[in-house]
C-alpha cells in the first residue's frame, strides 16, 4: 500500500504515547494522525497543549475518547498506548464498531497464546479467546509474515524484545544446552515503569541506586518462554532498575551443546538477521552500550565466547521506548501496510 495511512492514537499521556507521537508526526506514510485522550486531558484540542515540543511539528488534533468517535474517525489503523485493563475492554469494542479497523497495541493484553496466561501473571481478567486468537505478536523479525493480514498486532515487552531477539537464534539453530539452564540478566531505564508515579520511581529513589525486583514472578517471563519455546523452568528471568531514563542492556548466559568458534556465533546471527535492519550484529569482540541505542529503533546484538567454545554471554541492548515499545508499533505499522521497513524510523 502506497496510500497515506490514516491513523489515530488512544492515549498519548504516557512516555510510550510521547514517543509514538513523534514518530507518527513525522513518518513520510501517515496523514495527520488524531489523539484521542481520556480522563482530565479530555478536554485538549491539540496535543501541544500537553507538549508544547511538539509545536511546529505539524497539526495533532486531540478528541475525547468514546468508541465511538474513535470507530467513526476515519482511521485504518488504531494505536492504543493505554493501561492493559484499558485495552483488554476497547479491542473488541473497537473492532465490533468498526471491523475494518486494524489495532495495534501496546499493552500486555493480548500478548499471550492461552488467554489464561494473562489472567494469571497480570491478575487481570482473561481476554476474549475470539478476539485474542486474530491477535499476531509483533516482533516483525520474527513475525513479519502475519503482519500484512492482522487486524490486532500485540506489540511485545520492551524486556522480552531484548531477550527473545538475543537468543532466537541460538534456539532456532539447536545450540543450546538447556540442562545446564539459561540466564536472563535485563536492566532498565525508569521510563520502562511508566509514567504513573510510584514511591519507588521517585527521584531520590532511583538516583544513585541499582536494584533488582520482581525476582521469579516478572510477568514477562511467559512472554520469553512462550516465544522461544522454553519451559520457564529452563531459564532465570531477572530485572534490574537502572537509575537511567531509558534504555534495556540484557545479558543473556548460556552453555552451547558443543564447542564453537566466535567466527561460527557471529556468522549465525549475521545470517539469521540478514535484510533485518533494525538489528546490527556488533563485530566480533565488540559489545552494545545503552548510549548507542538510546532514542533509535536499533536492537544491538555482541556477544563474548570462552576458551572453551561452550559457554556463551550475549549482550542484547535497545531503548525501551523505540524498540522495546513506540518504535517497535511503528515497524509494526510499516509491516502491516506494506512501507519501508525503516519508514518513520530512521
Amino acid at each position: 500500500m502506497n496510500a497515506p495511512a490514516r491513523v489515530a492514537v488512544v492515549g498519548a499521556t504516557g512516555y510510550a504515547g510521547y514517543e509514538l507521537a513523534q514518530l507518527l508526526l513525522r513518518h513520510p506514510n501517515v496523514s495527520t494522525p488524531t489523539f484521542f485522550l481520556r480522563d482530565s486531558r479530555a478536554n485538549l484540542r491539540c496535543l501541544t497543549e500537553l507538549y508544547p515540543q511538539l509545536r511546529g511539528w505539524g497539526e495533532a488534533p486531540c478528541q475525547p475518547l468514546s468508541v465511538e468517535a474513535v470507530a467513526g474517525s476515519g482511521a485504518e489503523v488504531v494505536f492504543l498506548s493505554t493501561p492493559h485493563e484499558v485495552s483488554l475492554a476497547l479491542v473488541p469494542e473497537l473492532l465490533q464498531a468498526n471491523p475494518a479497523l486494524r489495532i495495534v497495541d501496546l499493552s500486555g493484553a493480548y500478548r499471550f497464546r492461552n488467554p489464561e496466561t494473562f489472567a494469571n501473571w497480570y491478575k487481570l481478567p482473561a481476554p476474549d479467546a475470539a478476539t485474542l486468537a486474530e491477535a499476531v505478536y509483533g516482533l516483525p523479525e520474527i513475525y513479519e509474515a502475519a503482519l500484512p493480514r492482522a487486524r490486532i498486532v500485540a506489540n511485545p515487552g520492551c524486556y522480552p524484545t531484548s531477550v527473545i531477539l538475543g537468543l532466537k537464534p541460538l534456539v532456532e539453530a539447536g545450540w543450546i544446552e538447556r540442562t545446564h539452564g539459561i540466564v536472563a540478566d535485563c536492566k532498565s531505564g525508569v521510563t520502562g515503569a511508566g509514567k504513573e508515579p510510584k514511591r519507588e520511581t521517585h527521584f531520590v529513589e532511583v538516583n544513585e541506586n541499582f536494584r533488582a525486583y520482581n525476582l521469579f514472578k516478572h510477568r514477562h517471563t511467559p512472554e520469553v518462554s512462550d516465544h522461544l519455546g522454553l519451559r520457564q523452568r529452563d531459564f532465570v528471568f531477572t530485572t534490574h532498575l537502572l537509575p537511567v531514563d531509558r534504555g534495556i542492556l540484557s545479558t543473556l548466559y548460556v552453555w552451547l551443546n558443543g564447542s564453537r568458534q566466535a567466527d561460527e556465533v557471529e556468522a549465525l546471527f549475521r545470517k539469521f538477521y540478514s535484510g533485518r535492519p533494525m538489528v546490527r550484529v556488533m563485530p566480533g569482540g565488540s559489545l552494545p552500550e545503552l548510549q548507542y541505542v538510546a532514542h533509535t529503533n536499533f536492537c544491538d546484538i555482541g556477544f563474548a565466547l570462552d576458551t572453551t567454545g561452550e559457554r556463551l554471554i550475549v549482550v542484547s541492548c535497545l531503548d525501551n521506548l523505540g524498540k522495546g515499545a513506540a518504535g517497535q508499533a511503528v515497524q509494526n505499522l510499516n509491516g502491516m501496510r506494506g512501507y519501508p521497513e525503516t519508514a518513520g524510523l530512521l
